[in-house]
């Protein structure tokens, strides 16, 4: 008696790791030297950022487009379904250890560090040899050298922002509902609008910087206080942003017909992307903006 086996198919050697390692580099020293250029007039650390953006964006298309080509040809079995299922798992769980270090930070500064700095408990005295003009209070407006500046309300485009983002999971999640039923024109209006919506969020988010910089005086060298409002939002705009051609790219498969109500496990991981990143986006809007 013969046991019958699944297939498992074994990928071909890919320049995709390598390159994907390469654009991670490019974005994490051209950020790191961008931060480091914003007091002088150097800006070679932004163009190697948007370099490091340009790579990466070129690894997704160049990645999924193999991995399209293998689902279309066949070539995925059961357990290969299981696999990507785990690994997608696996990164998203990655993506909530990686802000949840950024929130940490925040926490440690609104509840450890401020309260220390202002003299609570047994360190009454420490304010007045480290910053003897320090109040303790968040948001921290006020750096050492005495440069003030304005918190970033809850109001406006953080609000506006709020409501896109959670229409854009109601729109996805119609969209995934259309698929399971078959109803593909239903599907590619509903997608369409969550790609506008991201573009709009990211939009706004642009706006908000620019209000930031130029007339509230908000910038990365504002405090502990700037340093983490656009650490987090800067962050998690770039998740929207790669959230966002993830989403282009599953509306262009479907032009072409591409995912069945059975199989559609690309679909899923985008959609399972777009909800972590709307949910992280809430907790910012909690506790960076409102609280």
């Amino acid at each position: 008696m013969t046991t019958k086996h699944e297939n498992y198919y074994v990928p071909a050697q890919s320049v995709w790791p390598i390159t994907g390692a390469i654009g991670l580099f490019l974005i994490a020293f051209g950020a790191g030297s961008y931060v480091q250029q914003l007091a002088t007039e150097d800006t070679s650390g932004g163009y190697i950022l948007v370099a490091g953006i340009a790579v990466i964006i070129f690894m997704l298309f160049g990645w999924f487009k193999n991995v399209i080509d293998e689902s279309m040809s066949g070539l995925y079995s059961a357990q290969m379904d299981r696999s990507f299922r785990q690994g997608m798992s696996w990164f998203i769980f990655s993506e909530i250890m990686f802000f949840g270090a950024f929130f940490g930070a925040l926490f440690y500064a609104r509840m450890v560090a401020i309260p220390w700095l202002g003299g609570s408990s047994n360190n009454a005295m420490t304010h007045e040899v480290l910053w003897p003009t320090f109040e303790a209070m968040w948001p921290l407006i006020k750096t050492p050298d005495g440069t003030t500046t304005e918190a970033m309300p809850w109001t406006g485009l953080p609000l506006y922002n709020t409501l896109i983002l959670l229409a854009s999971s109601v729109t996805l999640h119609f969209a995934h509902v259309s698929l399971e039923k078959s109803k593909r024109g239903a599907l590619k209006v509903w997608l369409g609008l969550t790609i506008l919506l991201g573009i709009g969020f990211l939009f706004l988010q642009v706006e908000e910087y620019v209000h930031a910089y130029q007339e509230m005086g908000l910038t990365l060298s504002s405090g502990i206080y700037g340093n983490t409002f656009f650490l987090l939002t800067g962050f998690h705009g770039m998740h929207v942003t790669l959230g966002t051609v993830f989403l282009i790219i599953l509306f262009f498969r479907i032009l072409k017909g591409h995912f069945t109500p059975e199989s559609h496990f690309a679909f899923q991981s985008g959609s399972w992307y777009w909800h972590f990143v709307d949910v992280v986006w809430l907790c910012l809007f909690i506790f960076v903006y409102v609280i």
